[in-house]
């Protein structure tokens, strides 16, 4: 069972000893001394792509994302997510605390042993990071309708990030379609000679699979794609995740 907090109720929950009870501040500034020097990584929505990248330009705890001009943190994450992570470090969030609910994304990153300049390679690990993504969806019951792909890769002065969204034409957790996005993705950022060095997937606005609609086809071919997969995740339930991948993602973690 998952269970999703505000963000100042998710941070006041992990602290201290388990059973213990904890309260959040319920003022602005009592806010801000709550949230002084908390990592970044621990703020909701902060995975670690997103933390190296916030890192890269100094940004690496709460107070200092809340004190950081809302234009700059759009330019280095995007217009949406940038004022949602200013608004969460500065202890602004106004969604409710809801028990036993699914989760709202669901991440993926490879990170590469070292700079990767080969477009097969990243491709291969974005297929790798779908399948992840694909199978962790059907488990939980669970579609996405927006694909994230967020690439860090190295530059002159040190390293950057950039960030690129698509929305899908129709919710899915199917791993071909899903694929498919996170390649186009790649494709249009034109990185033929960037040197990356991790790739990160993040699959949002995530809805109940069973009230999902599904655009009818008139051939084979994606029935018996669902098929296949559908075996899959049965050999993967019963004998772990590795047990069935493509071939172009072998050796891969």
């Amino acid at each position: 069972m998952y269970v999703v907090y505000a963000p100042l109720a998710m941070l006041a929950a992990d602290r201290g000893e388990p059973g213990a009870i904890r309260t959040v501040p319920d003022d602005p500034e009592a806010t801000t001394r709550f949230l002084a020097g908390l990592p970044a990584s621990a703020l909701p929505g902060v995975g670690p792509a997103t933390a190296r990248t916030l890192a890269s330009y100094g940004l690496r705890t709460a107070d200092r994302i809340a004190a950081t001009p809302l234009l700059t943190l759009q330019r280095i994450l995007g217009a949406a997510s940038g004022r949602e992570l200013r608004d969460r470090a500065a202890g602004v969030d106004p969604s409710r605390v809801i028990a036993g609910a699914p989760p709202r994304t669901v991440d993926a990153e490879h990170r590469f042993a070292r700079d990767e300049s080969d477009a097969a390679r990243r491709q291969a690990a974005l297929t790798h990071l779908t399948e992840q993504l694909g199978a962790r969806l059907r488990d939980e019951r669970q579609t996405c309708r927006v694909l994230t792909l967020t690439v860090l890769y190295a530059d002159r002065t040190g390293h950057a990030s950039i960030t690129r969204s698509r929305t899908l034409p129709e919710a899915t957790a199917h791993t071909p379609r899903l694929r498919a996005t996170a390649h186009a993705l790649h494709a249009a950022l034109a990185l033929q000679r960037a040197r990356v060095r991790s790739l990160a997937l993040r699959a949002g606005e995530l809805g109940d699979a069973a009230s999902a609609s599904r655009q009818l086809t008139f051939g084979p071919d994606d029935d018996r794609a669902r098929r296949i997969e559908a075996a899959a995740d049965r050999a993967r339930a019963r004998f772990g995740a590795g047990a069935v991948r493509p071939a172009s993602t072998a050796g891969m973690r």
